[in-house]
């Protein structure tokens, strides 16, 4: 397992349609392991394989500490609405104000490439569309609403005061 360099913004790979993935093999399987290596090394909640650089339509996803993987996802079904703070690994520092189902079913298939379903809702929810339109070559950016801000702070910035 090795942690893969996350492509950020202006990588032509995140603007690609990926295909699907037909068959399980070693590499696909060491790519989903690099994938949550990656993800969980760079405190993220969710990856897609393009950015990773791999045009495939893999997912891996933990908002709760429950690691998922969906291979070529299918949304089924949302309903419900909810506006958020939303970032992304492939844009460092950034967030923006997103409206995103506040439900979702999806449909994929697991890593012995079964079909399964899952529903989420709130963050998981969230994670899954954002993933999910990575997969098409979309970022949360074309969905932002009003401005993006930073989101990085100086580590020492909250001792000021204490001075």
């Amino acid at each position: 397992m090795a942690i893969r360099e996350i492509r950020v913004v202006g990588d032509r790979v995140l603007t690609k349609k990926c295909r699907p993935v037909e068959e399980m093999t070693p590499r696909i399987s060491e790519l989903i392991d690099d994938m949550f290596d990656t993800m969980y090394e760079a405190n993220g909640v969710g990856l897609a394989a393009p950015q990773v650089g791999i045009l495939k339509r893999i997912v891996v996803m933990d908002v709760d500490g429950t690691p998922h993987l969906l291979i070529n996802p299918e949304i089924l079904e949302t309903s419900g609405s909810q506006t958020g703070a939303e970032g992304c690994l492939s844009l460092p520092g950034k967030s923006g104000t997103v409206t995103r189902p506040n439900y979702v079913k999806v449909r994929a298939l697991d890593r012995d490439m079964q079909p399964f379903e899952l529903e989420g809702t709130e963050l998981l929810a969230r994670c899954i569309c954002h993933e999910c339109d990575h997969l098409d070559g979309h970022m949360y950016t074309e969905k932002v609403e009003g401005e993006l801000w930073d989101n990085t702070y100086d580590e020492y910035d909250e001792y000021e005061d204490e001075e």
